[in-house]
């Protein structure tokens, strides 16, 4: 996992060791779930449209063991621990955003499924930032989900039924909208292209490129604003869009063309406003992105991929407006993107990473040119505020000990 390995080795070594301190028996099973970086697609999983996506070399470890209780009892390094009662399953109001709601809801959609619940203990650490972007939530979903299907099915669940139910829990019982994304591409691994316009369904065709090979770093920049903490914000990002969608007839924007946005827009204007028509527009303009990078990617052609991702991050600071959050005078990630196309003075790209509204920035830099944009942007965020990031090839998966 680059230049991680070896932190990586002691974090696991830690882990054991907290597991036994904690729970008096060494573990018996190791799961590793990647955190994830979006390539392309920003805010189009949600509307039925399609994404490309990363697993990255960053991941949320835990080991567990059956314990012949009934509950699970979780404990996250420097967070304390949780205990779940398996009798009592359904979605609490009081639960909302916490690790204990993700817990309850994974359980829950494995006995829907007709499989027992058994208890057991868990240690978890994380070298996914939370709030940071790069899907932590979803990373610890699949961390829960990968340990149940080992303990409960005997690994029978494949990745995406994983995935799909992972989306569930973190709607239904974390209490955030989020699309499919997140959750697939850490269950599944590599560079994904994923189409979500089937409901309840998961099509995604893997991707055979790498960017270090063709002469660029993927860097991610943590820009000291935690986006976890804005998920109102996050939340009216699909609810407008939505709410367009429902004005032209239909219940998401991929259901529906640009051609009859621009036509009812009078219309759209006196009833939802202008945020939401231009956020719909965006959505069109970034679905022609992606599939025009998608093809960029395919044939290796990195020049025509830089500079549709550059048209990407400008549709989501202009028409999406995910970049700053209700006319704060704070405004992180658009700081981050001014800064960053200042250090690459043309060469490379850089765009809005994820869902936004502080969270990080990610930019595609030359090989050459690595040294000199980290200690820029460390400068202004802070030491280690940028990283350079590989891909996760594996995706969730577990392996007994």
């Amino acid at each position: 996992m680059g230049a991680h390995t070896t932190g990586t080795s002691a974090l696991q070594a830690e882990l054991a060791q907290t597991f036994e301190g904690r729970y008096g028996a060494m573990p018996t099973l190791l799961v590793v779930a990647p955190g994830r970086t979006e390539i392309a697609g920003n805010h189009t999983d949600h509307e039925g449209g399609h994404v490309i996506a990363g697993a990255v070399d960053r991941a949320v470890y835990a080991m567990a063991r059956l314990s012949g209780g009934s509950s699970i009892r979780l404990d996250s390094l420097g967070f304390g621990e949780v205990e779940v009662a398996l009798d009592d399953l359904v979605p609490r109001a009081d639960e909302r955003a916490t690790t204990a709601a993700l817990v309850r809801g994974m359980a829950a959609l494995f006995v829907e499924r007709g499989i027992a619940a058994v208890g057991f203990d868990m240690a978890c650490a994380s070298e996914v930032l939370g709030g940071s972007g790069l899907s932590s939530s979803a990373a610890f979903e699949l961390t829960l989900a990968q340990a149940m299907n080992a303990l409960w099915a005997d690994g029978a669940l494949p990745a995406d039924e994983l995935a799909m139910m992972a989306q569930r829990c973190e709607r239904e019982w974390f209490g955030k909208p989020c699309g499919l994304m997140d959750q697939a591409s850490v269950a599944l691994g590599g560079i994904q292209h994923m189409d979500f316009s089937v409901p309840g369904t998961l099509v995604a065709h893997p991707i055979d490129f790498d960017f270090e090979q063709a002469g660029y770093a993927v860097c991610i920049v943590a820009v000291g604003a935690d986006h976890a903490a804005n998920t109102d914000d996050y939340a009216a990002v699909p609810a407008e869009m939505q709410a367009v969608a429902r004005e032209l007839g239909v219940e998401v924007l991929s259901q529906t063309s640009a051609q009859e946005l621009l036509k009812a827009m009078p219309r759209l204007r006196q009833k939802l406003g202008d945020r939401a028509i231009l956020r719909a527009l965006h959505y069109f303009q970034e679905e022609y992105l992606v599939e025009r990078r998608f093809k960029a990617l395919r044939v290796g052609d990195m020049d025509v991929f830089l500079a549709l991702t550059r048209e990407s991050g400008e549709s989501s600071a202009m028409y999406l407006q995910n970049v700053s959050i209700g006319g704060s005078a704070e405004q992180p990630s658009m700081l981050a993107i001014a800064l960053a196309e200042s250090l690459l003075c043309g060469r490379g790209a850089v765009r809005v990473h994820g869902g936004g509204f502080g969270g990080t920035i990610q930019a595609f830099v030359p090989l050459d040119g690595v040294e000199k944009f980290s200690a820029g942007m460390n400068a202004v965020f802070g030491d280690g505020a940028c990283g350079v990031y590989g891909i996760d090839h594996e995706g969730a998966r577990f392996s007994w000990l």
